[in-house]
């Protein structure tokens, strides 16, 4: 089971959210990683949502502890292009 933590402005109430596979969370993340890929594609990066995902979960996620969906949505946003220099054709 997977955990994120959402922070609901009224009266600064934590909600847990839970995600019962990794599928379930990356479909819940789908919108931010499609805005991302539209982006790295006007810029010359062919990558896909599950690349990006994948990258993001080793390269990023692997060690980290409570990351929130809004964590999460930030650094598939931040990715910068910078990131996939090289990476033209699909290749990450």
């Amino acid at each position: 089971m997977f955990f994120s933590k959402i922070n609901i402005e009224r009266k600064c109430v934590m909600e847990e959210i839970k995600f019962e596979s990794l599928n379930e969370l990356f479909n819940r993340l789908y919108p931010a990683f499609n805005t991302k890929v539209c982006e790295l594609k006007r810029s010359g990066i062919n990558v896909s949502e599950v690349k990006l995902w994948n990258y993001l979960k080793e390269n990023k996620w692997s060690n980290s502890k409570n990351l929130t969906l809004y964590d999460m949505v930030s650094d598939i946003l931040n990715l910068s292009k910078s990131d996939f220099e090289g990476e033209k054709n699909d290749d990450i």
